[in-house]
């Protein structure tokens, strides 16, 4: 194979189009295009109400997360935003940015820092690179007005090609209703945090424009961080029906790494940092700056045409392992000698574009659209001196290129029943390049992937504001750059993993009404036979570095709840408002030759955590808040178990409307847990694995709205 030219890119694009479109001609040919009996709903602007109607016509777990919720508590990355999302398991090692993430099993392996198996978008355009990695930098989540995550193959309708589906944070704009402000947020482990956000209309031109600080010396030893960005969008409404948009971001984040530790030494202090965390000075630093552009044309009552093409660009430096030293003659006269170590530095830019067409005919609803990215990356490996560069070791050139086509029809076929059925089409290419410095020895990786990924599925309303929905959809997903890399063959060419998953859930809730009290619910089973998982372990021979192998067969299976209501009392003056978010997982090897029925490591056997927030109509709020967290594996062998543990916590704040004061204190208990551990093959008691998880800690913030 060679690497994709434009062209042929474009061929790719026509040809899955045309894969996809095959079930959208046949609605076409049948369907009557009578705008007078239109009765459902079209996403024609990101309000919440438009992205919980799309919601309600999506057979499977879609959650829909409003940013202004983030405002009374501390959110400074994206596992506090994700908190109560059931199936997506979020940590963060040092409480910074770089975080491991998983969603319905995804990224259970050593190479859980390249964050697969899961496609993040910003305003519907792709973000993560063409192969599907997201190992330099995670989106901030208070930049964000909205969050939809899309679960699995419920995320179909973003064209997202991954086993654990797609999270898209949408922008605040001057128009989507949020106002300017000054925000403030200090407290312990040395956290300072501000953002101030200005933005106005004049006529059809509106901007606004972010400027966010963040610094904080951590609660292990090595854990600063220092990020300094700036996000800004500009609208022009061209005519009634037709609008673009232009976005731009720079972020600039250095963050230290405070590496795992082995029991022993978490036991002595969780949160100290691993001794050649210091020595080699691990480091993630990454600068990235993004220009992006979408328009939207309502072509006329019934149908509509989104588009948009974005540019990244990502500069790494990362120290990752210190000097692995040898004393090959013993206590002898020859000093020890280096024998690894490793310093990784990047230029990676991605293009990325998408379209998106949809139209209203009769009793069908059909969305089409396409995903198109191509990534580059050029680099090295170099020796680690202390965090500086100590001559290189190899020359790294990465190419990938990815086109995802989809069609979704929603067809309201009898009163309270939608039939959703579609497909996706994937073309993509993966072109990885190595060349050791000292040998001249190459190494070359190279596959294109295709697939064809059906769906189908039901939605019953059983009343105005519940609804019963089930579905059956392929899996796909097509290996990383990092683990085609690291394949255990050598330049051999692992396969893509793909399955079949079926789903069925209940949602809804009843009336939201001052005086009276009210539910909500959202509740989701699935059941998922994966072949060909790609999962890696740890190489004993090179720390820090993996082996990448397909398993024959996985089983993802698990239960989804998130509950929550407000029950007044005192004339409605005062509310008492509870939530819970709840994930059983089940993750397991199916009968294989080695591992036998073993659980995946790395994701809980069960995750809840919760709120009960008193109210009170004057805009006082108070409450406590719960995390129970099952046990873990931390290597396939599942010798090596990681016990379960609870947090309790407590935060309180006044809402005036203009201003709001929050204060926030976790782990009130100061309980001693694991937030994110490393996997092995077959893991010791002396193997260092265990990062911790935040101790007690105090926060407070302020916000204000001009």
């Amino acid at each position: 194979m060679r690497f994709a030219s434009p062209a042929a890119c474009a061929s790719r694009l026509a040809l899955a189009i045309a894969l996809a479109a095959i079930p959208a001609a046949a609605v076409a040919a049948d369907a009557t295009a009578d705008p007078t009996t239109l009765d459902a709903v079209q996403v024609r602007a990101a309000g919440i109400g438009s992205l919980k109607a799309e919601r309600a016509r999506t057979p499977g777990h879609v959650a829909v997360i409003d940013a202004e919720d983030f405002r009374e508590r501390t959110v400074t990355h994206m596992a506090d935003a994700l908190r109560y999302v059931p199936g997506v398991w979020t940590e963060s090692g040092t409480g910074g940015d770089a975080i491991f993430i998983s969603s319905r099993g995804s990224n259970l392996d050593a190479t859980g820092y390249d964050s697969n198996g899961i496609k993040l978008f910003q305003d519907g355009l792709p973000v993560t690179t063409a192969d599907g990695n997201n190992h330099n930098r995670f989106l901030d989540p208070a930049a964000a007005r909205y969050a939809v995550v899309a679960l699995g193959a419920n995320a179909l309708t973003y064209g997202a090609s991954t086993l654990g589906g797609a999270i898209d944070f949408i922008s605040p704009t001057a128009r989507n209703g949020v106002p300017d402000e000054i925000a403030f947020t200090a407290g312990s482990h040395g956290l300072v945090a501000g953002r101030t956000a200005v933005g106005g209309v004049s006529g059809g031109i509106d901007g606004r424009i972010t400027l966010e600080g963040k610094r904080r010396d951590g609660y292990r030893e090595h854990g600063r961080q220092e990020r300094r960005g700036a996000h800004a969008n500009l609208g022009w409404q061209v005519s009634e029906g037709f609008g673009l948009r232009f976005f731009a971001a720079h972020v600039d984040n250095d963050e230290e790494l405070a590496g795992p530790l082995t029991r022993a030494q978490f036991d002595a202090d969780p949160y100290q940092a691993q001794p050649s965390a210091i020595t080699g000075n691990f480091q993630l630093n990454v600068r990235s700056s993004r220009l992006a552009a979408k328009g939207a044309w309502d072509i006329d009552g019934r149908s509509r045409l989104e588009f948009g093409v974005s540019w990244e660009d990502q500069r790494l430096y990362h120290p990752i392992v210190d000097k692995v030293m040898v004393d090959f003659d013993g206590p002898g006269p020859l000093q020890p000698v280096e024998v690894f170590s490793l310093l990784r530095e990047a230029d990676q830019r991605t293009w990325g574009g998408m379209v998106r067409y949809s139209i209203r005919l009769g009793d069908h609803d059909v969305l089409a659209g396409a995903n198109l990215a191509d990534t580059r990356e050029k680099g090295g490996n170099f020796r680690n001196d202390g965090g500086r560069r100590n001559g290189r070791t190899a020359l790294t050139d990465k190419r990938s290129d990815s086109v995802e086509a989809f069609v979704v029809d929603r067809w309201r076929f009898a009163p309270d029943w939608t039939l959703v059925y579609g497909a996706q089409g994937v073309l993509t290419g993966r072109d990885v390049r190595s060349t050791d410095v000292a040998s001249g020895a190459r190494v070359n990786a190279r596959a294109d992937y295709t697939s064809f990924n059906p769906r189908l599925g039901v939605v019953r309303a059983l009343t105005p504001s519940s609804e019963l929905f089930a579905s059956a959809s392929r899996l796909y997903e097509a290996p990383t750059t990092f683990e085609l890399e690291d394949d255990v063959r050598g330049s051999g060419v692992l396969d893509a993993m793909h399955g079949t998953v079926i789903e069925m859930g209940l949602r809804g809730g009843t009336a939201a009404q001052m005086d009276a009290a009210h539910w909500h619910w959202d509740v989701s089973l699935y059941y998922a036979r994966i072949r060909d998982e790609i999962l890696s372990i740890d190489d004993p021979s090179a720390p820090g570095t993996s082996l990448s192998a397909n398993i024959d067969r996985t089983l993802h299976a698990g239960l989804e709840a998130l509950a929550g209501g407000s029950f007044p009392f005192g004339g409605g003056a005062h509310r008492i408002e509870p939530l819970v978010s709840v994930a059983y997982n089940a993750f397991f090897f199916d009968g294989d030759a080695v591992y036998g029925d073993n659980r995946l490591p790395a994701a809980p056997r069960y995750a809840v955590r919760g709120e009960a927030m008193y109210r009170h109509a004057g805009g006082f709020f108070a409450g406590p808040t719960l995390d129970l967290v099952g046990p873990r594996y931390a290597d396939f062998g599942n010798g090596y178990r990681v016990g379960s543990y609870r947090l309790l916590g407590l935060r309180a704040g006044v809402d005036r409307g203009r201003w709001t004061v929050f204060g926030e204190v976790r782990n009130l208990l100061d309980e001693d847990c694991v937030g994110v551990l490393t996997v092995r093959d077959r893991a010791g008691i002396d193997d260092a694995l265990l990062q911790a998880g935040e101790p007690r800690s105090a926060y407070v913030g302020v916000r204000v709205r001009f």
